[in-house]
């Protein structure tokens, strides 16, 4: 489900223990790759811990706990 608008905030840019769930993703590419892995939209997602030096992200989904990249959280709108 990829979006063009903008309603919502970046799982990127989210602060360690913030929650939200996943609204849309923002490219089609992208957004296969997170859904097979489980990532899907209405998915409830909490930022477990971040990497330093603006690096990748540990994310828990629905009790799965998942280490994304950068580009992969950049892609993932959270409302």
């Amino acid at each position: 489900m990829v979006a063009t608008t903008n309603t919502g905030k970046q799982l990127a840019k989210m602060k360690v223990g913030s929650k939200g769930h996943v609204s849309h993703f923002t490219d089609n590419c992208m957004a296969c790759k997170l859904l097979s892995m489980g990532i899907l939209p209405g998915t409830q997602i909490e930022v477990v811990r971040a990497a330093p030096f603006g690096g990748g992200c540990y994310i828990k989904a629905d009790n799965l706990l998942i280490a994304l990249r950068k580009s992969e959280a950049c892609s993932i709108v959270v409302r």
